[in-house]
Order: structure tokens, then sequence, then C-alpha cells
């Protein structure tokens, strides 16, 4: 008997061949019937007999193409029509739009031997693409993802793409920027002044040539422009950071293989997974010892730092690039640090004068700028530090969500984003709010965001944080707004990417974050139940003297940390080196502005206390990034063996919350210094007390189930150990994979934070 089944297909389905799949499958089982694209997902009806539609059915999530998933599958069986064959309809643009889009794809091994083909059409085509790769999210205007609806306009299709546009059995059937040199975007090398110095292949053979004599090339990629200098030459790479003003951050490097990379890093099979995969990210890779002894990047690439940013080319453009170069290169991102990427070749002719020597650019639009990702490994699974191309905007799909929420995120690393249905759908990294550039590219990213979904949000969710510019953005903006404290957005994040419910105990630590208090909260252990959150304990608080000129100066930090201690005594011991730092005249000041409580705000920061103790261990005293007094502090304890601690207390504080006491910790620090101590070994115990801290004031607090959330999560050695010993002690450790433990995952935490408030009625008491 003939049945009719009514299918909805929700996910990322909508520009990875999806519908020449069901197509093909169909015509293969020969059933009759149709798919089309519309804005909530795909939508397929089949008719054939009962055994073969629920076969159909099978194969449907079985043999769908690599790059999609299913968020749901939904079907009804119904009377038949009937069709007399199966068909691909045109897509519908009616409804609310809540389609998945996909970020962009790295090519896939077919293009990729096409281009290197040198019969193909497409021979060194640096545009080329099929529904299986290529950029998605940095040329979609508008849902459905339709050529009309994207960047690939303006390029009319020759005879032989449209044949295999519209051919359903092609691999670019409907592949939205399908091109080639006839008739799609193309090359062009540009002078400093904009002047065109040649075209097509031969602007990229001379890009090549002048990264070899040490040039700085702008080369315009998928979500934005890359800052491109040859990797290994010392004087190219300074001139770089000069110009760039970027003194000591690392640079990311692309190699033109994995095989290259092997020959300077340590690759595990899930780092080689990594940088092969369909996301590309940069990921931090280990030096190896066997590769320092030759010629590689220059040491200024990532100064005192074991590990260096790696991706592998993405896209055509970067293949044949690297092809031709065959060595590493610097691919930074095309800005003044600080400042978002830029995306237009007017806008870096401008933006990125006296930094770039020549512009390798395109006439392909990016509708929005997208940095790269970067990732790295830690306890076995991929852990991401930055979600950009190749992740975002696929959303986090939860089950308890209050529509159509708008979450402005953060000061620093920001994201947005915004609920709709069933999904939380996440912005690409943004960046720090520090300067009008960066704020116009926050405000452009969430318009984008607006446009593409046509929704109006109900409620805007900021930081309670007053000063943020994404909290006074959201006062503005109309809807009312609920606040979500920052340390409480970090654990809602955790818990909504690892599917937890209820009661959990998030230990919540970074640099900084507004309290309930009013104070800078950042050693943080929160409670939460379905309703709510409390602050069951926290590290003990200390002052910060210059408040926001600690953050850049760990030297601050310790001089406070060592009053607290102290008292007035801090200030003569000349002989440690935050004390040292300073001349006579600045200790005057401080000393009058920590005993007299001026511009110095208690803080609970676990970040500040790491660049505390980096300052006294004498490692870094003024950051150039941030970040980096921490990150030397984590990599100098690298090959110490040792499972030695120093003491520490949790004590009662008032109310019931718990204070976890590093005075004798700070103490004995400063004994292991003044006996000579290395300060890998000061570092190593450091890092185990602060791990054994964690487990300890679980034991106190009586809950099984513990969330490492915050920046300081960023460390591997402090995550891998605390989640060992709170494993070894009988707790389940949770922390963060695909979102960003940084700030980067606080706007995802808003939704979800806001959320349970709107659900059980309490969001009047939050919202201001």
């Amino acid at each position: 008997m003939i049945q009719r089944i009514h299918i909805a297909i929700r996910g990322a389905v909508q520009g990875v061949g999806f519908r020449p799949f069901v197509y093909r499958l169909a015509s293969e089982m020969q059933l009759s019937g149709w798919v089309l694209n519309s804005p909530q997902g795909v939508f397929i009806e089949v008719e054939g007999e009962k055994d073969k539609l629920e076969t159909f059915l099978l194969r449907l999530e079985k043999e769908k193409p690599a790059p999609s998933f299913i968020q749901s599958l939904e079907f009804s069986f119904l009377d038949p029509v009937p069709f007399r064959r199966f068909e691909i309809l045109p897509s519908d643009s009616n409804g609310s739009k809540s389609a998945l889009v996909l970020p962009d794809i790295a090519t896939c091994p077919q293009c990729l031997a096409e281009v290197f083909d040198r019969e193909n059409r497409r021979h060194r085509y640096p545009f080329t693409n099929c529904t299986n790769c290529g950029p998605r999210f940095t040329i979609i205007e508008s849902i459905p993802y339709d050529r009309p609806n994207t960047s690939m306009k303006a390029f009319e299709m020759c005879p032989d793409c449209r044949r295999e546009y519209e051919d359903p059995m092609n691999r670019r059937f409907h592949a939205q920027p399908n091109a080639c040199p006839t008739c799609g975007p193309h090359l062009e090398l540009w002078d400093a002044e904009g002047r065109i110095l040649s075209g097509r292949y031969q602007a990229l053979l001379e890009a090549a040539a002048a990264i070899r004599e040490g040039k700085i090339i702008a080369v315009k990629g998928l979500g934005g422009f890359h800052l491109v200098v040859d990797a290994r030459n010392a004087k190219a790479v300074e001139a770089l950071r000069i110009r760039k003003h970027r003194e000591e951050k690392p640079f990311a490097l692309m190699y033109p293989t994995i095989e290259s990379i092997r020959e300077d890093c340590e690759v595990s099979p899930l780092e080689c997974r990594l940088l092969e995969s369909s996301e590309s990210p940069i990921v931090l890779l280990r030096r190896s010892m066997a590769g320092s002894s030759r010629t590689g990047p220059a040491s200024s690439i990532a100064p005192r730092n074991p590990y260096l940013g790696i991706m592998l080319p993405y896209s055509p453009l970067h293949h044949l690039l690297m092809r031709e170069l065959c060595f590493p290169v610097v691919a930074t991102s095309g800005n003044i640090s600080d400042e978002p990427i830029c995306t237009d070749e007017h806008e870096a002719l401008a933006r990125l004068s006296g930094i770039a020597d020549l512009f390798l650019v395109h006439n392909r639009p990016i509708v929005r700028h997208v940095d790269d990702s970067i990732v790295r490994v830690i306890l076995g699974r991929e852990l991401v530090l930055r979600r950009a191309r190749g992740y975002a905007p696929l959303p986090l799909r939860h089950a308890h969500l209050a529509p159509h929420l708008l979450a402005v995120g953060g000061h620093l690393k920001n994201t947005v984003a915004m609920s709709i249905e069933s999904n939380v759908f996440i912005s690409q990294h943004i960046g720090d709010l520090e300067n009008k550039e960066a704020t116009d590219a926050f405000r452009k990213v969430i318009e984008s965001f607006r446009n593409l979904y046509l929704v109006s949000p109900s409620r805007v969710v900021s930081d309670m944080h007053p000063d943020y510019l994404s909290t006074k953005f959201a006062r503005e903006i109309g809807p009312p707004v609920i606040s979500v404290q920052h340390h409480y957005a970090h654990v809602a994040a955790c818990m909504a990417e690892n599917e937890l419910q209820g009661r959990v105990l998030g230990v919540s630590w970074d640099g900084t974050g507004y309290g309930l208090d009013g104070s800078i909260w950042g050693g943080e252990f929160l409670l939460t139940s379905d309703t709510a959150y409390e602050r069951v304990a926290h590290l003990r608080q200390f002052r910060l003297p210059g408040s926001a000129r600690a953050i850049k100066e760990p030297r601050r930090a310790a001089i406070g940390l060592l009053f607290e201690i102290m008292g007035d005594a801090a200030f003569d011991r000349r002989e440690l080196p935050p004390v040292a730092s300073f001349t006579d005249s600045e200790i005057s000041i401080l000393r009058q502005m920590l005993s007299k409580e001026i511009n110095s705000p208690w803080t609970s920061s676990a970040g500040r206390l790491f660049d505390a103790v980096a300052s006294i261990a004498g490692l870094r005293q003024v950051v150039n990034f941030e970040g980096q007094a921490a990150m030397e502090l984590e990599f100098a304890l690298d090959g110490i063996e040792g499972e030695e601690i120093y003491p520490i207390s949790i004590i009662e504080g008032t109310g019931k919350s718990l204070i976890v006491d590093w005075e004798k910790l700070v103490l004995a620090i400063l004994e292991d210094i003044a006996k000579g101590s290395a300060t890998g070994v000061v570092s190593k115990k450091f890092h185990n007390t602060l791990a054994e801290a964690i487990v300890e004031t679980a034991h106190r607090i009586g809950e099984k189930r513990v969330i490492l959330t915050g920046g300081c999560f960023q460390n591997k050695y402090l995550t891998e150990r605390a989640v060992r010993r709170l494993e070894e002690e009988g707790f389940r450790p949770y922390w963060h994979q695909r979102i960003p433990p940084n700030d980067g995952g606080i706007a995802l935490g808003q939704i979800v934070a806001a959320s349970r408030l709107l659900h059980h009625g309490d969001a009047e008491n939050a919202e201001r």
C-alpha cells in the first residue's frame, strides 16, 4: 500500500548538499515526492511502500552529508497525493527564520584536487568550492541560503557553472558560491596606494615573491585580512610587531602541510584531526625539541612560550599560496592590535596603511568579519579558546529557553547570542570592546544577527557591570534588560554545554567580574539550583592599588597581596621583585593608596592571584597582553616533576560563605624564593595547591558535580590537575569543550541564566 510521509528536518542542513543528497537517495529507492529549503530547515514529502519509507528515514540520518547534522527529524504519515516523480522545489522564504547557517568550511579533497589538476578548468582557481566546502557564514545576507541572498549574487554564472548548479547529480548542485575563472571572483595585487600591480594567478605569484623578500602582505581571505610574512625571517617578524603595535603576544602561523608541522611541533592524533578538520582552527601545539635545531620559525613568533599556534591552509587561495612558498608564514589578523579585523579592501588600504607593503585582494564581498578560531587539546578533548571561523554561528541546543533573548556578552573577548526556539545562536568572536572600532563591530554583529533571523528581542541580557560598553548598549536599545552576574553566566554556560540541570558546584575563576557586593570577583565557588545560585566560597580578598592599572601591572597585584599580609612592612621588602620594580616616589604613592584605601578596590580574583605570584617570582612585572603573566607562570613549570603543595586554609567567612585563605601559601612561596628554589618548582607547587583548594572546598560544600569555568581554566596544567584530583576524590568534574571557558562563553550563559529567571517568574527582580 502506497503511503506519504511529511518530514521536517532542523539542524545544519542548508549549504551542505542536503537537498541533492535527498534527491539522489529518493531516486535510487524509486520514491516520488519533493524536497525544499525553508527558513526553518528542510522539508520533504515522499511517497512509496511503507517498508521503503521506513528504510528511507533510517538512511536519511545514517548517510547524510558529512558537514551536516540533524537536530530534529519529525515525520507524520499522510494519505498519498500521488506524486509522479521526485523533484527539488524552489526555496520557501515564508515563516520565522530558525534554520541553521553553517560556518565557513575548509576546502574538501575533491575541490583541492581540481585546483592542482592542470587539465581541470578550475586549475589554480582560488575560489573553487562545492556543496561540501567553501564560504557560508561570511557570504550569507539572509535566510534561506540561496545565491540571491549571498554576496555572490553579483557574479552571473557562466553556462558551465550553471549546468553544474542545476544538475541534482552534480556535487555543485545549488552550491551557492559556485564559480570558475570565467565568471567568478578574481585576485589583484595592489601597492600601498591601491594601484593595481597584477591580476589573477600572477598576482598570487608576485605576492609570494614579495613574502620571500621579507615584505608584509595583507591577504584578503574568507572572513577578513591576514597580515602575512615569512615566519623564518626574524627581521620581517620584528617589523610586523613594530608596525602592528604587538610587542610580545604570540603570532599565529600557517604551515603548508601536516608533515612540515611535525618538523617543528609534537602533533597528537587528535591535534592532527583538528588541524585537518573542516573547522581548520589554529591549534596550540607544543614545540618539539627535535625541531629546535633546524631552521624554523623565528624565536620572536612566540617569546618564552613552549607552544605555537598553527593552522593549515583552509581555502584554495591559502593552499595555492602555501604550495608556492613551501615554508611557514605568520598569518595574523589584519588589524592594529585591539581593533577588529579588516574585511573590505578599501578599508584595509586605509587602516593597514603603514603596516602592509602590498595587498593581495579579491572582489568577492565579505558580509561579516570572522577571525580564525583557536583550540587546544586538554584531557584528550578539544577545548575552543576563540570561537569563530568553522564554529560560528552554529547554535547550542537547550530545552528550557525563553524566546527571543539577545545577550550582549561581556567586555573582553566579546561575543553576542540570541535565543530562537530551542537554539542559542552564538556569534563569532568580536573581541575586546576597548575602542570605537571594536564597539562599531559589536553593533554590526548584533544588527547582522537581527537581520539574518528577522527577530526583535523581547528582552536584552547583559552583565551586571554598569560601566561595560555592552551593558550601556543594552540599556539604550529599548527592550527590558535582565542583568546576570558575570561568574554565574560562566557557570550557566558550562552547565548548558554539558547538558546539566539542577544542583552543581561551579568553580568560576577569572580576572575580573562585577560582584554582587560591588567588589571585583574572580575566585568564586557558586552553588546552583534550578532557580538561583549562592556564593558558597571565594578566594580571600586583597586590594588592587590603581584598580584597572593592576591588570596591566602584575606588580600592583603583588603589592596589594603583600600589603594584606604584612601591612606597611611590605614596602620595606626591597629584595622582592615587585617592590624593587617601583621607585621610592612610586612606593610612597602606593603606600598612601593602600593605607587610605584610595583607588584600591577589593578583589577575590584568581587571575590577579596568578599575576601577583608571577610578579613575586620575578617572572613579569608589567604585561604586554592580557594573561601574559599567568601564561608565563604556567610555562615555568614545564618539565618540573613533583606532587608537592603549599599550605592553604579554608576558613569560615561571614554568613554561610567559606574563604579560601592564601596567606600561608604566599608566605611559603616567599620562603622558597629566599632559599633559592627554582621558579618552575614554585610554579608547580602553586598550581598543585590551587587544585587541592578546589578539592577541599568541594568536600566542604558536599556537591559531587563540579564545574570548572572561567579564563583561568584555559591553563592546561591547572585544569588537568584539578580534574584528576576531583576524580580521585570521588567527584564528577565538568569543563568546557566547544564553548570557550573565557568571556567568549558569557553570552551563552547570560541567555541560559535569564531563561531560568523568566521560567520561574524572577525576571522582574533582575530587570533594570
